[in-house]
C-alpha cells in the first residue's frame, strides 16, 4: 500500500486475528500484529490492515504495550486528530447531559462522575472524570499524549471547566514510553485547586489533591453505594477498604444503626471522618485505621455485621504478582 501525506503507515494483523477488529474490537494486541512499517514510533497513527491489505481502521502505535494498536475510526480516510477527538468528546458529553450528569433533583444531585469512558465512547486509553466544576484526565497511551493539546483544548470548549488536571499513573506513562509528568499530577488549564470537592446522589465530597486513587474518586461504583443505602435500614454495616468512606456514607443515611469504616490508610481514613462531618453522619459512623482481615476477626469477636463490603485494591497489576494477590485474598477470606 502507498503512503502519503494523508495516509499513515501500516501494521498489519495476522490471519485469524482479524475477525474481532471486523466486529468493533478497539485493540489489535500485540501477538497479532503481523508487521510494522518501518520507521513507526510510540504514539504514532497508525493505518491498521488485514493480510490482504483491507483497512480495519485508524489508530495509535504503543510498541511497549501489551495491545499494540488502540483503534479510534473504521474509516481509512479519517485522521486521528483534533477534529476527530472534538468530535467524540463532544458526543461523549452530550450522551452524559442525557444521562442527567450533571444533575439531579436537591438532595440527590450529582456533580462528581466520569466524563468520558475511554473504550465506551471511542477513545481508548482516556479517561476523563468531572469533580464539579474541575475536569480529571488520565491519558493512557503514547499517541494521547501527544494529542494532549487537542484533547485539552476540546474539554474547554464543550465543558468548559474551572480547571483540568492531568493525573496520569507514573507506571503508566513510563509502560507508553512517555516522560511522566511530576508527581503524577499538573494542571493543564485554569487555575490548581485545593480541593476536590463534588456531590454524589446528594452527599458532598471534599478530597484533597494528595489521595491519588485513580482520579481521586471511584465513580464506577455509584450504583453500589447506592445499592448498598437502600439495604442498610437498620443493619449493622461494615465497609472494608473504605477509602474516603463513600459506601459508608450511602449507608448511614440509609438507615444503618451503625457503619465501622476501616482502611490501612492514614489520609484515607481522616478525610473519610471529614466527610462524615460534611454529611452529618459522624454520629452513625466509626473510623479505623487497620488493614480488612485484621478488621474481620476483630468484627467476628465484636458481634455479627448484617452488611459487610470489601473492595480490596488492585492485588495482581501484573502476572508475576498472582501469587502474592491469591494469598493476600485467602488471608481476607480466613
Amino acid at each position: 500500500m502507498s503512503q502519503s501525506a494523508s495516509i499513515p503507515p501500516s501494521v498489519t494483523v495476522k490471519r485469524g486475528h482479524v475477525q474481532p477488529l471486523w466486529a468493533g474490537h478497539p485493540w489489535v494486541f500485540r501477538q497479532a500484529v503481523e508487521k510494522v512499517d518501518d520507521g513507526v514510533g510510540a504514539g504514532d497513527e497508525v493505518l491498521v490492515i488485514d493480510p490482504h491489505g483491507k483497512v480495519l481502521g485508524r489508530g495509535l502505535y504503543s510498541p511497549k504495550s501489551a495491545i499494540a494498536v488502540r483503534l479510534y475510526t473504521p474509516d481509512a480516510a479519517r485522521p486521528v486528530d483534533a477534529a476527530l477527538m472534538q468530535e467524540k468528546i463532544k458526543r461523549a458529553v452530550s450522551l452524559r447531559r442525557a444521562q442527567g450528569l450533571p444533575g439531579g433533583e436537591p438532595g440527590s444531585e450529582t456533580t462528581g462522575f466520569r466524563l468520558v469512558h475511554g473504550e465506551g465512547d471511542g477513545l481508548p486509553g482516556l479517561i476523563v472524570d468531572a469533580f464539579d466544576d474541575v475536569l480529571v484526565v488520565q491519558l493512557g497511551t503514547a499517541g494521547l499524549a501527544k494529542l494532549e493539546g487537542a484533547i485539552v483544548d476540546a474539554l474547554v470548549q464543550t465543558v468548559g471547566p474551572k480547571t483540568i488536571i492531568d493525573r496520569t499513573p507514573k507506571a503508566l506513562a513510563e509502560a507508553e514510553g512517555v516522560e511522566p509528568k511530576a508527581d503524577g499530577l499538573v494542571v493543564l488549564a485554569g487555575e490548581p485547586p485545593t480541593e476536590l470537592r463534588f456531590v454524589e446522589r446528594g452527599l458532598r465530597f471534599a478530597l484533597p489533591l494528595t489521595l491519588a486513587q485513580k482520579t481521586g474518586f471511584y465513580f464506577d461504583q455509584r450504583p453500589l453505594r447506592d445499592r448498598i443505602e437502600g439495604l442498610s435500614r437498620g443493619s449493622r454495616v461494615l465497609d472494608a477498604c473504605c477509602y474516603v468512606g463513600a459506601i459508608g456514607l450511602g449507608a448511614a443515611r440509609g438507615g444503618a444503626t451503625e457503619v465501622l469504616a476501616v482502611d490501612k490508610s492514614g489520609p484515607a481514613i481522616e478525610v473519610a471522618k471529614s466527610c462524615a462531618e460534611l454529611n452529618a453522619s459522624a454520629d452513625v459512623m466509626r473510623f479505623e485505621m487497620i488493614e480488612a482481615h485484621k478488621a474481620f476477626r476483630a468484627a467476628a469477636e465484636e458481634g455479627p455485621f448484617d452488611i459487610v463490603v470489601c473492595d480490596p485494591p488492585k492485588l495482581a497489576p501484573r502476572r508475576r504478582s498472582r501469587n502474592k494477590a491469591l494469598a493476600a485474598y485467602r488471608k481476607l477470606a480466613a
